[in-house]
């Protein structure tokens, strides 16, 4: 999975009741926050709030925030001073944290943020509205209770996607894995899967509504299960989605190595309609920091699972995630890093240096004592590496025609569209007669280390 990206995003259509009361969202971190954001907009929506794409117009302010990282967040710290200007501006505007960060922070939130009013983890999205009612008084109003069963299967979320061509669909909550690096687990609970028949019916309503894709999400995808009487795994629930119907394209985040078993890889060579995209973060490819890191496989089982893709999936992609400077890890250690790298050609990858985080295991056992000077040179080495991949991947498509949903006007030019090939390969080509939501053949024709360039056919 991304981190640490901030991104605003709006939502149109949502009908004001005659108070007009308008919330603005900002959204940080990956995309479990944003499919997060769409239950919270869902929520306050019920409650009169319509969604407004310009802070200066919002009676609420809320930020949904990532801990993963810490220039996460600082970057949310960056944008909080922004709100607290406005505040200045508007006094009687609320200004609220969700989230992960909120989750971590709880109350010292409001102590060093004086313009926040409320603070929400990622299970008490329900009692926004009452939080809200109390901040409105003048009361500082918190609720980070971590439930082990709430998934909000029972609320349609407010798509924030601006494009209406493809959405994020959770199907499950939580981690149970507990790396030592990581502080998901201590911000969002336990795993907890939702009922496959909610989330077949929302993603029922996302194709009656005109979506072409959708991406199923989870900390771990692979160790969904629902058991009422039977028992549905992942491979169980991938293969339904992909029946509801032929013309709706099927991703997943995250996999998780040490459960990504060959059942999946054969649902998706048996379905044309799911993508030939595996995200499968390895994170470093030495067996003794893997150990450290409590990622519960080896170099070896890693390597294995991608032996079993490029087997079953010759033309699936694959992505990872990699982290620089994890505690004690030596040249040698690195070293081994770049040559998994290599040996995999990843197509792409989030690439970070390893920033330590409180209450997680390592911080509490583990020394950082990676230099800083140190991971900067390493991570600019993996990321020199990955440029080099990324580059041989792209340019292994021109002279072929590839099926492109197109997704967007590009940025870049009006006069071209942008989309992603089943490999989820980010593609811009000329407009021409075509539009948004049409699956386009497209002739490649050159490249960039991140996107491919080609003409429609």
């Amino acid at each position: 999975m991304t981190d640490s990206t901030g991104f605003r995003i709006d939502v149109n259509g949502v009908k004001s009741v005659s108070e007009g009361f308008r919330m603005y969202i900002e959204t940080f971190g990956c995309q479990m926050n944003v499919n997060d954001s769409e239950v919270v907009a869902s929520i306050l929506a019920r409650e009169g709030y319509a969604v407004t794409p310009h802070m200066e117009q919002a009676d609420l302010i809320l930020i949904n925030t990532c801990s993963v990282r810490e220039n996460a967040e600082q970057r949310v710290r960056g944008r909080l001073n922004v709100f607290r200007m406005e505040k200045k501006k508007r006094p009687g505007v609320l200004i609220g944290v969700m989230g992960c960060m909120a989750e971590r922070l709880k109350e010292q939130l409001l102590e060093e943020e004086k313009a926040v009013d409320l603070v929400v983890g990622p299970d008490a999205y329900r009692e926004l509205p009452q939080l809200v009612r109390n901040a409105g008084t003048g009361q500082k109003a918190v609720n980070v209770l971590l439930s082990r069963e709430e998934t909000y299967a029972d609320i349609s979320p407010v798509r924030m996607d601006r494009n209406g061509v493809s959405s994020f669909v959770s199907i499950m909550r939580g981690c149970n894995n507990r790396c030592t690096y990581c502080i998901v687990p201590y911000t969002r609970g336990v795993e907890r899967s939702r009922s496959p028949e909610t989330v077949l019916d929302e993603i029922g309503g996302l194709v009656a509504a005109g979506y072409k894709e959708v991406t199923l999400l989870g900390q771990n995808v692979d160790s969904y299960r629902w058991k009422n009487g039977n028992t549905v795994s992942f491979p169980r629930l991938l293969e339904t989605v992909a029946a509801i119907s032929p013309a709706l394209r099927v991703r997943f985040a995250t996999s998780h190595p040490k459960d990504m078993t060959e059942e999946v890889l054969h649902v998706m060579a048996a379905h044309p309609n799911i993508c030939k995209s595996i995200h499968l973060p390895v994170q470093s490819g030495s067996s003794r920091l893997l150990e450290r890191m409590r990622r519960r496989y080896t170099r070896e089982w890693y390597l294995s699972r991608i032996d079993a893709i490029r087997r079953i999936l010759p033309d699936c992609s694959i992505s990872t995630d990699i982290i620089a400077g994890f505690c004690t890890e030596t040249e040698a250690d690195h070293a081994e890093t770049l040559s998994l790298m290599r040996q995999v050609q990843f197509d792409y990858a989030f690439m970070f240096k390893y920033s330590e985080r409180p209450n997680t295991p390592a911080a509490g056992k583990m020394k950082d004592d990676v230099p800083e000077n140190v991971k900067s040179r390493r991570l600019q080495e993996i990321i020199n590496l990955q440029g080099e991949l990324s580059l041989e991947s792209k340019q292994r498509f021109i002279g072929k025609t590839t099926e492109i949903l197109a997704e967007s006007i590009s940025k870049k030019s009006p006069d071209q569209l942008s989309g992603r090939n089943s490999q989820n390969m980010v593609t811009v080509f000329p407009k021409q007669r075509h539009t948004t939501g049409e699956y386009v053949q497209v002739r490649i024709t050159g490249c960039t280390p991140a996107t491919l360039q080609g003409t429609a056919e």
